[in-house]
């Protein structure tokens, strides 16, 4: 039996007042992996953000621009993943000086991310892709059933950004990713959403697609 995690009927959402997405039908069910494709502007973003609104409690969340405490170390970044799981006085012990269980925690999950020089180091002075990969490594650690994650790997080496996003995805049961890479989309993800004009004009397997049935979506007009 299948279990609807998010479902829309006949929905807007608006972004500041302004309708992005209309008439909005879409349900998405658990052990889906699911990618959001479209344009800049096309309502990726804004969908995502009502899915989280959806399950708050179940989300592990990686926005498009990482929302990173600039001045904090990697290390901390990561960790803040964990807030919701421990009391105020644990995290501030953390904030101070980390103990050494937690440490280790977030060194390994470092390692797989690639970031395990780099621990030590603030966000304000990692590269664009490590800070990517940190968002991504904070949304990790929050141990959540659901990940839902806008453009998590846009500024990491291409080479590493199919293996990463692959990892993270099977560390949750449920994915739902904004992308602009399609061949990143049809590898990773078993569905596809398009978006186009404030509407979904594309929902499909990814098995039933190729590149050239994406085109459409980034055609404008």
């Amino acid at each position: 039996m299948t279990t609807t995690l998010f479902s829309f009927q006949q929905h807007t959402l608006k972004r500041q007042g302004v309708s992005v997405l209309s008439s909005l039908n879409l349900q998405i069910q658990q052990g889906e992996r699911v990618a959001l494709l479209g344009i800049s502007g096309a309502g990726k973003s804004t969908l995502l953000e009502a899915l989280r609104r959806q399950q708050p409690k179940q989300s592990a969340w990686s926005p498009q621009l990482g929302a990173l405490v600039p001045m904090l170390s990697v290390f901390h970044n990561i960790y803040m993943g964990a807030l919701n799981r421990h009391p105020p006085l644990y995290n501030l012990t953390n904030l101070i000086r980390p103990m050494a269980r937690e440490w280790q925690s977030v060194a390994a999950l470092a390692q797989d991310l690639g970031l395990s020089d780099k621990l030590r180091t603030s966000v304000d002075r990692l590269s664009g892709g490590q800070a990517q990969r940190t968002a991504l490594g904070r949304a990790l650690f929050s141990q959540r059933d659901i990940l839902l994650a806008d453009e998590p790997v846009s500024s990491v080496d291409e080479q590493q950004a199919e293996a990463l996003l692959t990892m993270a995805i099977q560390r949750h049961h449920t994915a739902v990713v904004a992308l602009h890479d399609r061949e990143l989309a049809l590898h990773c993800c078993d569905r596809i959403i398009g978006l186009k004009q404030g509407e979904i004009v594309l929902d499909a397997a990814s098995s039933s697609l190729s590149i050239s049935d994406l085109d459409p979506l980034y055609r404008r007009g």
